[in-house]
C-alpha cells in the first residue's frame, strides 16, 4: 500500500477531504464469501462471565459440528457447572476457571490506561488471550470464538467458514440478530442515521498458529485484534450467526466506559477508509477526529429530540449520549497516540511471549504449560482430547 507523507508533515487542513463527523460503515474492509469447502474446526472458545444454562448453544453446537467447547469461566460462571452440562448432554467440553489467572502478561496499554484512570475491569480480553494461546500450544490449527449470548449458527457453514482461513485473517460470521454496535452507534441508527455492524470476537473464526495478534484490555478489542499482523488485512464475513436482543441503553454507565476504545477503534478504522494505517494516527490526526466524534455525539443528541418518538426510550438515549459526552471530555490526541504507541509495543511483548512457549503433545500438557492444569474441569466425554497425539 502507497502512504501519502505522515500527518506529523501536515497541517489540519491537509487532512483528506472527508465532510462527515462519522463513517457509519466499514464493510468495504471485509470480503462477503459464501461458506463453502470442507476444513475442520478444532475446537469452540467460550469466554463466558454468567451461569452455565448460557453455554447451552454452543455446547450444542459443538455436538452437531463434533468439536469440543473450551468455556473460560470467571464471575458467575463457574468451569465445575459448564462441564456437568456439557456431561447432561453428552458432549466434549473443558471449562476453565479464570478469575485472577497470571498467564497474560502485564501490558503497557493496560499501564497506561490506569495510569490515566482510564482501566477497564472487564477480563473478556484476557480470555479471548487465553483461548489464543491454549489453542496455539495445543496445536490446533482453526477455532472458533463464540460469545455466549450467539445463537442460531448453521454447523453446516462453519467447515466453508473454517477452510477460509487459508486466505484470510479472520473470518466473522455474518449476524442477522440484534445489531452488534456501540451505544454511541446505536444512538445514531436510532435518529435514522445509517449505521451498518462489523465482524465480532463475539463469532469470529481464527487460526491460532498463524497469527501474533492479540486482543488489548479495552472496548473493540475485536477491532485491534485484526489490525495487529499489519495492514491491509483480508477479513472474510459469511456464514450465520444470531446475536442476542440486549438494551444498549439500559445504564449511561456502558457508553462512558465505551467512549475511549470505540473513539480510538473508530478513528483507526476513519484511516484504513481512507487507505491509511495506524502509524499515521498522530496528534494532529487525533485532534481533528475528537473533534468530529465530540460533534457527533452534540448532533445526535439534538436529533433525539425529534426522531425518538417514545419518551422512555429518549430520555435513556440521551442520558448515554451525555454520559459519553462526560467520557470524551478526558479523551486527548495525546492519551490516543499514546495508546497506539502503547499497543505497538504489546504486539512485540505478546510475540515474545508467545515464543516462550514450546508445542505440547496433548492438551493437559498445554495447560500444564500455561500453568492451568489445576484450574480445568472436563466432561467423561473429553478423555480423548487430553489424549497425547
Amino acid at each position: 500500500m502507497t502512504l501519502p507523507r505522515r500527518w506529523q508533515d501536515t497541517a489540519l487542513t491537509d487532512l483528506p477531504h472527508d465532510p462527515s463527523f462519522h463513517h457509519g460503515s466499514h464493510r468495504h474492509l471485509l470480503d462477503r464469501v459464501p461458506a463453502r469447502g470442507a476444513g475442520s474446526l478444532d475446537a469452540i472458545v467460550v469466554p463466558t462471565a454468567r451461569g452455565a444454562v448460557t453455554l447451552r448453544e454452543a455446547i450444542l453446537l459443538g455436538l452437531k459440528v463434533g468439536c469440543p467447547v473450551v468455556a473460560l469461566c470467571s464471575q458467575a460462571a463457574r468451569a465445575s457447572e459448564a462441564t456437568e452440562l456439557g456431561q447432561s448432554l453428552g458432549a466434549t467440553v473443558l471449562a476453565i476457571d479464570c478469575d485472577d489467572v497470571r498467564a497474560i502478561p502485564g501490558f503497557a496499554t493496560e499501564a497506561l490506561l490506569e495510569e490515566a484512570g482510564m482501566g477497564s475491569v472487564v477480563d473478556l480480553s484476557l480470555k479471548r488471550n487465553l483461548g489464543l494461546l491454549l489453542a496455539r500450544i495445543a496445536g490446533w490449527e482453526r477455532i472458533l470464538f463464540l460469545d455466549d449470548d450467539i445463537f442460531g449458527v448453521n454447523p453446516d457453514d462453519l467447515g466453508g467458514a473454517a477452510s477460509l482461513l487459508d486466505n484470510y485473517r479472520a473470518v466473522g460470521l455474518e449476524n442477522f440478530g440484534y445489531e452488534d454496535n456501540s451505544v454511541v452507534c446505536h444512538a445514531y441508527r436510532a435518529v435514522d442515521g445509517e449505521q451498518d455492524t462489523f465482524i465480532g470476537g463475539g463469532a469470529m473464526l481464527v487460526a491460532p498458529k498463524n497469527t501474533r495478534s492479540f486482543f488489548p484490555n479495552i472496548y473493540n478489542e475485536d477491532w485491534f485484534f485484526l489490525l495487529g499482523d499489519g495492514v491491509p488485512f483480508k477479513v472474510a464475513v459469511t456464514g450465520r450467526a444470531v446475536q442476542k436482543e440486549y438494551d444498549p441503553f439500559a445504564t449511561p454507565e456502558r457508553a462512558a466506559r465505551e467512549e475511549l476504545g470505540d473513539s480510538l477503534a473508530e478513528g483507526i478504522y476513519w484511516l484504513l477508509d481512507n487507505g491509511l494505517g495506524p502509524e499515521h494516527a498522530d496528534s494532529v490526526f487525533w485532534a481533528d477526529f475528537l473533534y468530529r466524534r465530540r460533534r457527533l455525539l452534540d448532533d445526535v443528541l439534538a436529533r433525539s429530540e425529534s426522531r425518538i418518538a417514545d419518551p422512555v426510550k429518549r430520555e435513556k438515549v440521551q442520558a448515554s449520549l451525555r454520559a459519553a459526552k462526560g467520557a470524551s471530555s478526558f479523551i486527548t490526541p495525546k492519551i490516543c497516540r499514546e495508546y497506539v504507541a502503547a499497543w505497538r509495543k504489546d504486539l512485540d511483548l505478546w510475540g515474545e511471549h508467545l515464543d516462550t512457549f514450546r508445542d505440547q503433545p496433548s492438551v493437559d500438557k498445554a495447560l500444564s504449560e500455561l500453568g492451568l492444569f489445576h484450574r480445568a474441569h472436563r466432561s467423561e466425554y473429553a478423555d480423548a482430547l487430553f489424549a497425547i497425539r
